[in-house]
């Protein structure tokens, strides 16, 4: 098939691949900017993303704004004529903070789920970034669509229709991810497609619908395009490259990781959550909360009296190799995965079996 671009307004990524946001660190500068470079859409994961530096544990808010600040500089200067993006969870407490952020850097787009982003257009307002809500249905979509045209005469640039084999948050019930045929992507984005025609009609503008979840290889890529996406998203399979940002030992469980390794676990943040099935998770639901985890107050629907653990330190542990204090989110398809390798030869092997499906 010839391979379509993905426009997102002016934005023309040569490769139709987003690659998903991924905290806590673990899609930062370097993996943004090397799939970028490709052609792609880098993100940069809004979460956590000052977890590194030195005054973290002292004032966490200016460093996550100094943390973000400095990715996105950095993903600019390795690749200077790439689409950088970042991701930016509705469901953080300081998500109009690190939107502001974003838009002072002159990033290219925002990606936001876990919540609606309702303000989100007037926080971009003046600006050329682009801002893309990730939804799971047609209803939310429609809803997004709705109040942004009537609070603010705008339209998302694009949408991600996210599926119920993505990994991290899910926007699902489980009783919906345990039932795939009415609950597929494709199935989805034909919800979506159908959702926004009144608004696209109304504003003579075409929204890009960028779909992800459990997507491997190319004939799932050509399959999502065939149904109607315009570009795809991809998280899962950019993890175990060189130039991802999370250590070797988190790459390695990737690699590791059995088909029933695969889990679905109850996050704090509220949502089901896909995640590899390790001695950290096994023991938090079987013990109880660890000891000596304190609230870093990061989550609005979070609570510390109520949660087992918190999510902030168990991610920023794993990313960094620990993970006996932590775990590893991935997508259904993280079995698949059975080397490191480069960003490059992931999206040239996909790009190449493109051209010939």
């Amino acid at each position: 098939m010839n391979i379509p671009e993905l426009k997102i307004g002016d934005l023309i990524a040569k490769v139709p691949i987003v690659q998903g946001g991924m905290g806590v660190g673990v899609s930062l500068s370097n993996l943004a900017a090397a799939v970028a470079s490709c052609g792609g859409i880098g993100v940069i994961s809004g979460v956590e993303p000052g977890f590194n530096l030195e005054h973290y544990s002292r004032d966490k808010f200016q460093a996550n704004i100094d943390g973000l600040t400095y990715h996105i500089q950095k993903a600019r200067e390795l690749a200077p004529k790439g689409i950088i993006g970042v991701n930016i969870m509705t469901a953080l407490s300081t998500f109009e903070d690190m939107v502001k952020v974003a838009v002072k850097e002159k990033v290219d787009i925002i990606f936001s789920g876990a919540g609606m982003p309702m303000k989100l257009p007037e926080l971009v307002k003046g600006s050329l970034t682009k801002i893309a809500p990730i939804v799971s249905s047609g209803k939310v979509a429609k809803l997004i669509c709705k109040q942004w045209d009537r609070k603010h005469s705008y339209l998302p640039d694009a949408i991600v229709v996210e599926g119920p084999e993505a990994g991290g948050h899910l926007g699902f019930s489980v009783e919906q991810l345990e039932d795939p045929e009415n609950f597929s992507l494709k199935k989805i984005v034909a919800e979506v497609l159908e959702a926004i025609k009144p608004f696209e009609e109304k504003y003579a503008k075409k929204i890009p619908i960028i779909a992800g979840g459990g997507l491997h290889n190319a004939t799932d890529i050509a399959e999502i395009l065939q149904s109607g996406a315009s570009g795809v998203q991809m998280a899962t399979r950019f993890v175990a490259t060189h130039e991802c940002d999370a250590s070797d030992t988190f790459k390695q469980a990737y690699i590791d990781a059995k088909e029933e390794d695969i889990m679905i676990i109850k996050s704090p943040v509220g949502m089901p959550g896909r995640a590899i099935r390790n001695m950290f998770i096994q023991d938090v639901y079987e013990h109880g909360k660890p000891k000596g985890i304190k609230c870093i107050n990061c989550l609005k629907p979070c609570n510390p009296k109520e949660t087992l653990y918190c999510i902030a330190d168990a991610l920023i542990q794993a990313q960094k190799g620990n993970l006996e204090k932590g775990f590893a989110f991935a997508g259904a398809k993280v079995h698949k995965i059975k080397k490191i390798t480069s960003v490059k030869e992931v999206i040239d092997e996909l790009m190449e079996g493109l051209k010939n499906f």
